[in-house]
Formats: structure tokens, C-alpha cells, sequence
């Protein structure tokens, strides 16, 4: 117990902080740190030098050295770096058996070190040791085969003592591990260096690859074996296969035949590396393929590697975008002027099998197009009707006739079998046409055909079917009656024309009936034409239809013919004075006016300019979309005389305008009377409600200016 207090009365005791302020300058642990840095660099002096004068004194500095050495690397054994340093120190006292001790020691804590062995070979070959260096590199290249440094150092050593046998069988050691290609390479250079070229032919290509290959050729083509080069190339082409094919490797093989004047080989070359290397990694092929062709070939092969070119770009083109056809124009358009026919047709079947994805017309449109190409190319260029005839077939049993079809292909295929001299084949394709899917191309089309043929009777019969699918068309009548008048069979025509005036729904049925009042002008029947024009007025009172009605009495070679043409004028104002269109009714009275200049007298010439109306300036209210008031416009109206008969109101607008007129002269007292009265008359153009209340107010304002003037 006592020593028990003893020993806690023998504890300092820790001093108490009385001021816990903080001091005015503070430091940081970034200076601390900085500070510690910097007395780093301060250089420390030298220590001093220490000379030995003898013996004794010298094996007391080894004695101390040794002993330093010792404790460091009893410290730390691992330290490799203290143990190379141990060593080195002995050699430079000549100790060679310590420092190969140090060494060896050195190995036993780590054997795997590249850099102890590097230095513990070193140390051998300076000393000239060269049995012990071939013994450290023997157990280094054993323990680490992989170090190709060991293996680099072994064999210029040996080859340095002129050991060749050695060297040699140093490298064979080292090529049994199948080391990088420089290893390779060393050992070529190594067997060259001493002549021996059938030893380095023989070395097996651990590393086949390309840059390998050329390099082997080379070196056949650099010792005159020019047969044994294009076998090595050929070899290499063979070992990559069409799959892997290198365009260097293409490039290498071209430029040795050059070299070797075999243009021909050179071309096939090029060719077959173009047709298998992908277009994007063949651009330097294609460069020195087009360099050969503008030194040593002739305008036709220039052409063919433009052709090639563009042939590339076309493949890539279409792999990247399947349903872009106007691309598969531009390649097709290209093959068919340069290649045979088995390949066209192969793009042609690669282009056709790319069917667009959706059953819509617009997408067929541009896609149709290649069926019909492929189908002329077998005609016209092939020269081959049966392929032809199933590319036809193909493609109609292609398109979804339910939803759409395509006239064209149809037509093209009647046309085909017209020309093959297969007239039947040609009127059921264009028959199952019009069963499956009519269309007014197709009908057309095959009248057309028929009367080129002078089937008029089938004509006839298509014409009837026709106009049960589309009885509204008016172009249709018309052609069916022309087709029967020209036949001469007048009745017939003429009823055929009575039908289609009496269809419901006509799409022109002006262009009907002026095609059938001709008909019958043709035929001279103009009672018909009278009754023709009769019938349409009671339908229609157009203009143009009055007016060339009197035109068609004009133009009979008759006596009374300018008396029926104005009696029809007559007619045609009458009927047109409740026309809601007044430019109509001006253009049919000019129209008579001018008939009346060429035909008529005087008085009837002043009658007709009678009836011409006034053409006056108006202005009307514009409402907007939203109802809101959006001004005023002006616009020009035609005022009749009979119209102006109907109404007074026209008369007294008419003697505002003359009293305005007399007003113009008046005193400037009398201005403002003035004012008043041109607000009513612009007033006058207002709505017809308003007239009375404007006529009292004229009325009483007339009376106030009589007075005025009476007074003064």
C-alpha cells in the first residue's frame, strides 16, 4: 500500500491552463506543414571527409560500414534496395565473394526480383566471370521464362563472346515459350546477321498476323525469292479467308505484282478485295486501286473503278435505309450499264424482297416502279418473255388489289402480251383487271387497245361496262357517241347522248351538252339543235348559254337568221332581268350591242345602248368574323334603266346629285347647308328602311333654306 501511494505521489502533475484566450496569432496546420517543407530543402553541410592512413583504420570503416549495412537489412528484409546497395558496396572494394554472398542471400528473401538478378548478372559480367553470368541468367530465364529481358541480356552475351551455337540454342529455349513478335523478330535478325536464311525461313508464325505476313514476304522478295513471296501472300490470303480479309494485306500483295509487272494479277487483286473488305474500311484500297488504273490502264478500266466506287456507296447506301428506292434506282441504273445480267437481277430481287410495311398507295408508288423496270429490263434487254411474264405475274399477285391496285402494271401487262402476239392471255389479264378492282385507267386503257385492234364491238360491250361502273362521267358518253358516229350509226349515237343527259348526277354536264348541241351541228339537224338549246334553257338560264344559242342562229346560212339571233337576245333580257348576277346580264347585253354594231341599224343600236346600265360607286358596311363593326368599303354597282323605272327612289338620288352639283357655286355663308346635304347623300346608300325618315328630313330642310333666302 505504501508503494502503491508512493508511486502515485511520483506522477507529475499536469499543470492547469489558467488563459484559455485565444493567442493573437493563429497558425494553421497548412503553415505547419509548409514550414516543415521548406527546412527540407535546406541543404545540411557536408559531412566531413575522412582520409584512412592505414590497415587498421581501414577494417574499422569496413567493420562500421558492414555493420550498418547489417542493421538495415535486419530492419527490413524486403527492402531489396538496401541489399543492392550492400552489394555494390562490396564490389567496389573488390569483395566479389561477399557481394555474390550479399546476392544470394538477397535471392533467398525474394527470387522473383527482375531488377536483383539484372544487377547480380551485371556484377558477374564486369568481373568477367562469365561462367557465373551464364549461370545466374540460366536459373533467372528458369524461374522467370516470361522476362524477355533475361532472355534479351542472355543472348547478346553470348553472341558478344561469339558463342553462336549458344546464342543459337538460347533462342530456341526461348521460342519454345512462344514469346511477343519482337522476340520473333530478334531471332530472324539474329540468323540473317550469320547468313543462315533457310533457318529463318523455317521459324514457325507464332503471331499470324498481318503485319507478320507482309513482313515475311518481304523478306522472301528481299533474298530474290519471288515465287516464294507469292506464295507467302497467297498463303496469308487463303489463312484469313473472305470473312477477314485486311486491306493492307490486299494493298501489300497488289503493289509486289506491281513491282513484278503482272498488271493482270494486280487487277484481280483489287477486285477481289473490293468486292469482300466492307466498303467503309476499303478507302485506301480503293485510292491505290485507282492510282494503278491511271498509270498503267487504259479508259475502260478507269470506268470500272468509278463504277466500282459508286457501286460501294450505293451497297451502303441501301443497307442503310432498305425502303429508300429512289437509292435502288441509282444502283440498278448503275449495274445495268456495266454488269451482267445474273447480277443485275440479284439487286433487282434484293430490291423488290424490301415491300413497303404499310398497305397505303402513296407507299407503293415509288416501290411499283422497280417491278416495272425489272419487268422491261427482261424484255428489252435480257430478251426473255417467259421471265418476263412471271416478274408480271409476281407483282400483281403482290399488290393488295382489296384495298388498292396500280392501272399501270395492269396495262403494262396487256401491252406485253400484245406484243408477244398472246391476245388472249392479254384480254383475260386486262378482263380479271376490271373484275377485281375497275378503274376509269384501266377502262380506258383497254378501249384503247381494242380499238387499235378495230374490235369495235368489244368496244361497245367495254363502253357498257364502263358506264354501269361510273355513269356519272361525262368524258365517257361523250367518247362512247363519238365512237358510234364515226362508225356512221347516227341513231345510236344520238341515244346514247339522250341517256346521258338524263342521268341525276353528271361531273360536266356543260361539256355534255355542248358535245351534243356539235353532234347535231355536225349533222346539219338544226331543229334538233334548236330543241337541244330550248330544252337546256329550261334547265339553266346561264349567260354563255343564251349567247351561244343566238351565236348558233347567227351562224345558219339563212334569211332570217339575224332577226331569230336578235328575237333570241330579246328573249334572253327578259329572262334576265330578275338574274340576281348583273354582270351577267351586262355581258349578254354587250354581247347583243356587238351583234348590233355588226348587224343592226341605228335605232336598233340606240335601243340597246338604252338598255346598258350606269355604273356607280357604293359603299357598304364590312362585318368581321367575330360580328364586330369593321368599316366601310367601296364597291361598283350596275344600275339598269328598267331597274331605275321600278324605282323613285333611284330618281330622286339622281336630282340630290344635279342640286349638289348647283350647290358647288353657292357663297361660302351657305357652306354648312352644303355639309348637311352631302351627309344625306351619302345617307342614301344606307339600308331601304331608312329612305323615309331621309325624305322628311329633305323635305323640311328644302323648306328652311327657301326661307332663309327670302329673308335675305
Amino acid at each position: 500500500m505504501a508503494s502503491t501511494a508512493a508511486g502515485k505521489q511520483r506522477i507529475p502533475k499536469v499543470a492547469k491552463v489558467k488563459n484559455k484566450a485565444p493567442a493573437e496569432v493563429q497558425i494553421t496546420a497548412e503553415q505547419l506543414l509548409r514550414e516543415a517543407k521548406e527546412r527540407e530543402l535546406e541543404l545540411l553541410p557536408p559531412p566531413p571527409k575522412q582520409k584512412i592512413t592505414d590497415a587498421e583504420e581501414l577494417n574499422d570503416y569496413k567493420l562500421k560500414k558492414r555493420k550498418g549495412f547489417e542493421d538495415n537489412i535486419r530492419k527490413n528484409r524486403t527492402v531489396i534496395s538496401n541489399w543492392i546497395k550492400y552489394a555494390q558496396w562490396e564490389e567496389s572494394l573488390k569483395e566479389v565473394q561477399r557481394a555474390r554472398s550479399i546476392y544470394e542471400r538477397a535471392l533467398d528473401v525474394d527470387h522473383r526480383n527482375i531488377t536483383l538478378w539484372l544487377k547480380y548478372a551485371e556484377m558477374e559480367m564486369k568481373n568477367r566471370q562469365v561462367n557465373h553470368a551464364r549461370n545466374i541468367w540460366d536459373r533467372a530465364i528458369t524461374i522467370l521464362p516470361r522476362v524477355n529481358q533475361f532472355w534479351y541480356k542472355y543472348t547478346y552475351m553470348e553472341e558478344m563472346l561469339g558463342n553462336i551455337a549458344g546464342c543459337r540454342q538460347v533462342f530456341e529455349r526461348w521460342m519454345e515459350w512462344e514469346p511477343e513478335e519482337q522476340a520473333w523478330h530478334s531471332y530472324i535478325n539474329f540468323e540473317l546477321r550469320y547468313k543462315e536464311v533457310d533457318k529463318s525461313r523455317t521459324l514457325v508464325m507464332v503471331h499470324p498476323e498481318v503485319k507478320n505476313w507482309i513482313k515475311y514476304a518481304h523478306f522472301e522478295e528481299k533474298h530474290g525469292y519471288i515465287a516464294r513471296a507469292r506464295k507467302v501472300f497467297e498463303r496469308a490470303i487463303e489463312f484469313f479467308g473472305e470473312e477477314h480479309i485486311s486491306e493492307s494485306l490486299s494493298v501489300a500483295f497488289a503493289r509486289f505484282e506491281e513491282k513484278q509487272k503482272e498488271f493482270e494479277r494486280v487487277r484481280v487483286i483489287y477486285k477481289y478485295a473490293l468486292d469482300r473488305i466492307p466498303k467503309q474500311q476499303a478507302q485506301e484500297l480503293f485510292k491505290n486501286y485507282t492510282v494503278f488504273e491511271k498509270r498503267f490502264g487504259d479508259r475502260r478500266g478507269i470506268e470500272d473503278v468509278i463504277v466500282s466506287k459508286r457501286r460501294f456507296q450505293y451497297e451502303e447506301e441501301v443497307k442503310a435505309s432498305p425502303h429508300n428506292y429512289d437509292a435502288w434506282f441509282d444502283y440498278l441504273r448503275l449495274v445495268e450499264s456495266d454488269t451482267d445480267a445474273d447480277t443485275v437481277r440479284e439487286v433487282y430481287e434484293r430490291a423488290i424482297a424490301n415491300i413497303p410495311p404499310i398497305q397505303e398507295k402513296r407507299h407503293w408508288r415509288r416501290y411499283i416502279y422497280l417491278w416495272i423496270n425489272y419487268a422491261l429490263y427482261e424484255e428489252l434487254e435480257v430478251k426473255d418473255p417467259e421471265r418476263t411474264r412471271q416478274v408480271y405475274q409476281a407483282c400483281l399477285e403482290l399488290i393488295p388489289h382489296k384495298k388498292f391496285t396500280f392501272a399501270k402494271i395492269w396495262l403494262l401487262y396487256g401491252q406485253f402480251e400484245i406484243r408477244q402476239k398472246n391476245l388472249q392471255n392479254a384480254r383475260r389479264g386486262l378482263g380479271t383487271a376490271i373484275g377485281k378492282c375497275p378503274k376509269n385507267k384501266l377502262f380506258k386503257g383497254y378501249i384503247e387497245l381494242e380499238l387499235q385492234l378495230r374490235e369495235f364491238d368489244r368496244c361497245r360491250k367495254l363502253y357498257e361496262k364502263y358506264l354501269e361502273f361510273s355513269p356519272e362521267n361525262c368524258t365517257t358518253w361523250i367518247k362512247f357517241a363519238e365512237l358510234e358516229a364515226i362508225l356512221g350509226d347516227t341513231d345510236r349515237a344520238r341515244a346514247i347522248f339522250e341517256l346521258a343527259i338524263g342521268q341525276p348526277r353528271l361531273d360536266m354536264p356543260e361539256v355534255l351538252w355542248k358535245s351534243y348541241i356539235d353532234f347535231e351541228i355536225e349533222q346539219e339537224e338544226y331543229d334538233n339543235t334548236r330543241g337541244l338549246y330550248k330544252r337546256l334553257l329550261q334547265r339553266t338560264q346561264h349567260v354563255k348559254v343564251w349567247i351561244s344559242y343566238g351565236q348558233f342562229e347567227l351562224s345558219i346560212d339563212s334569211d332570217d337568221r339575224i332577226q331569230r339571233c336578235r328575237q333570241i337576245y330579246e328573249e334572253a333580257n327578259k329572262s334576265m332581268q330578275s338574274c340576281e348576277e348583273k354582270e351577267e346580264r351586262l355581258m349578254l347585253l354587250e354581247s347583243w350591242r356587238d351583234f348590233e354594231d355588226e348587224f343592226g341599224s341605228f335605232a336598233n343600236k340606240e335601243r340597246v345602248q338604252k338598255l346598258l346600265p350606269e355604273k356607280v360607286k357604293k359603299r357598304r358596311k364590312i362585318t368581321a368574323e367575330d360580328g364586330s363593326d369593321a368599316g366601310w368599303e367601296e364597291y361598283y354597282d350596275y344600275i339598269f334603266p328598267e331597274d331605275a323605272a321600278n324605282q323613285p327612289n333611284l330618281k330622286l338620288l339622281a336630282m340630290a346629285k344635279i342640286w349638289k352639283k348647283q350647290q358647288q357655286h353657292e357663297d361660302e355663308e351657305e357652306e354648312p347647308h352644303v355639309s348637311v346635304i352631302q351627309y344625306l347623300l351619302a345617307g342614301l346608300d344606307a339600308e331601304a328602311g331608312l329612305w323615309i325618315s331621309s325624305l322628311r328630313l329633305w323635305i323640311k330642310l328644302s323648306s328652311y333654306l327657301s326661307n332663309e333666302r327670302t329673308v335675305k
